[in-house]
């Protein structure tokens, strides 16, 4: 079993080797139940790293009963307590960060100077903001009758089950498991099938801090793991972030229970362009909007990009350039820009994608960037950038998530059909529009119909902003104070008759 305290270490294949097989349930690595394990496999070079516990019903019930157990501890500390010591776990994490951004690089295939070391260091940023916001635990008190003392107060729902992707495994775990924590409730984490090992890390790291119990992970399939934390009676809130489809199966599970759930699911991002941009800007927003360090797999990506018609032209070819100037290889390696996708599954729906965007009649695919020339990276899930032309705006490119380094760029002339064409879609969760002129900024954020809306930048989900969607991509908002209090609280009142 591996030593929860030892110091960090820099090889990833032997952090990945020595995490193989466990899930972490009551404080302690422990192997499945049933003994089933599943391959964890470098997507850079096909080779198996290390196998991951197959957690399932059994496993579920044991990580419930533990955290029922410490849950009621947890929260008779009082709040500021509860923050310090979530606070210490970002501390922590800290000194960790190097050696498990290397791992995520290791399991995902996200560059490691680009995307996995930053991921790693937003956990403890999240961590510590959200152990300050404990002493804001508070409710109010009402005027409602002088001789009668009113007051709320605010406390937890008990057991959470927080489920992630795998495409930010870390940061988006930290967003749920951090106000979840302070709030007084206990978590039990369901980590993604393709990227078990660093999630378990982080887990393991802070339970060198918090009571045992407190927070748990597991590790398996959906329908195995999943939908038994769902569905178990001891769970009293769900939070994922994932698919539609999937979301729509949690909201299923969890309405039969009648507990809360926080969803996060898809999106079709737009950008707009408007022809007084600052095209210096645009290009830089739209290769950070589209993600390409993270190979597009981002549900905020930029995927569909509206240029006004007369700097369509520019756009693209400047594009095209600062993509081309990206270099895509091993993902350990600090030189590399742009890693791989995340599983065969998806590589072949990314590449099913880009096939068809090539049958669409005047569309041009814009490939960028190079695939890695490395002899050890020949079965490496590489995809090349694609920036597509001439797709309209009705077409599969442009409506459904692809979840890979693809965008259409598409051109328009007046700007109310720019915003029509943005709010097309069924998704809503983030937009930007690109402008000199303030009055247009201010009625594109009113209209644009998404939920995380900006102007003249393109940054990723930050602490301390409501983020969320609104349409198919989701329900509930994260990353706010206030999501601490709706998602992870329930509201008591109390009166106290004093005749």
């Amino acid at each position: 079993m591996a030593d929860q305290t030892r110091a960090p270490t820099l090889d990833p294949h032997a952090l990945a080797r020595e995490l193989s097989g466990f899930l972490l349930i009551d404080g302690d690595l422990r192997p499945a139940l049933s003994g089933a394990t599943f391959d964890v496999v470098n997507p850079a070079t096909g080779e198996t790293v290390a196998t991951a516990a197959e957690g399932d019903a059994q496993d579920v019930a044991a990580a419930v009963a533990a955290a029922s157990k410490a849950q009621r501890g947890w929260a008779r500390l009082p709040a500021r307590e509860r923050g310090r010591l979530v606070a210490e776990c970002g501390r922590r994490l800290t000194n960790h960060a190097e050696e498990i951004g290397r791992l995520l690089a290791l399991e995902t295939g996200k560059a490691i100077r680009t995307e996995s070391r930053v991921e790693a260091t937003l956990v403890s940023d999240t961590l510590a903001f959200y152990g300050g916001l404990a002493s804001e635990l508070k409710g109010e008190t009402v005027p409602f009758n002088p001789s009668m003392l009113t007051f709320t107060q605010r406390e937890p729902i008990g057991v959470v089950g927080a489920i992630i992707p795998w495409n930010v495994p870390l940061y988006l775990m930290a967003l749920k498991i951090a106000p979840a924590l302070v709030a007084g409730n206990a978590v039990v984490v369901k980590s993604a099938e393709e990227a078990p090992l660093a999630a378990l890390r982080v887990i393991q790291v802070m339970n060198q801090v918090l009571p045992a119990g407190v927070l748990n992970i597991l590790s398996g399939d959906g329908p195995g793991c999943g939908a038994p934390l769902v569905a178990h009676p001891g769970v009293g809130k769900v939070t994922f972030t994932g698919s539609v489809e999937t979301g729509k199966i949690i909201a299923r599970l969890a309405a039969d229970k009648l507990i809360p759930v926080t969803l996060e699911l898809g999106g079709k991002s737009p950008m707009i362009v408007m022809g007084d941009a600052d095209l210096d800007r645009a290009i830089d927003g739209a290769v950070a909007g589209m993600r390409f360090t993270r190979q597009g797999q981002s549900c905020t990506a930029a995927s569909r990009i509206f240029v006004h018609e007369s700097l369509h032209d520019a756009f693209v070819a400047r594009l095209k350039a600062r993509v081309d100037a990206m270099t895509m290889g091993d993902p350990l390696d600090e030189a590399t820009d742009i890693g791989t996708i995340v599983s065969p599954q998806q590589f072949d729906r990314v590449q099913r994608y880009i096939a068809l965007g090539e049958t669409v009649v005047g569309a041009v695919a814009h490939r960028c960037s190079a695939l890695p020339v490395d002899e050890r990276l020949t079965r490496g899930l590489f995809v090349q950038p694609v920036l597509f032309t001439g797709i309209p705006n009705d077409h599969a490119l442009a409506r459904e998530e692809i979840f890979g380094p693809v965008t259409c760029v598409i051109a328009f002339r007046d700007y109310e059909d720019a915003l029509a064409m943005a709010n097309d879609s069924d998704f809503g969760l983030a937009a930007t529009i690109w402008t000199r002129d303030l009055r247009t900024a201010m009625d594109a954020t009113q209209r644009l119909q998404a939920g995380f809306v900006q102007v003249n930048q393109n940054l990723v989900v930050q602490p301390g902003l409501s983020y969320g969607g609104v349409k198919q991509s989701g329900l509930g908002k994260e990353a706010s104070f206030e999501a601490m209090l709706d998602h992870f609280t329930h509201k008591k009142t109390v009166i106290i008759n004093m005749t």
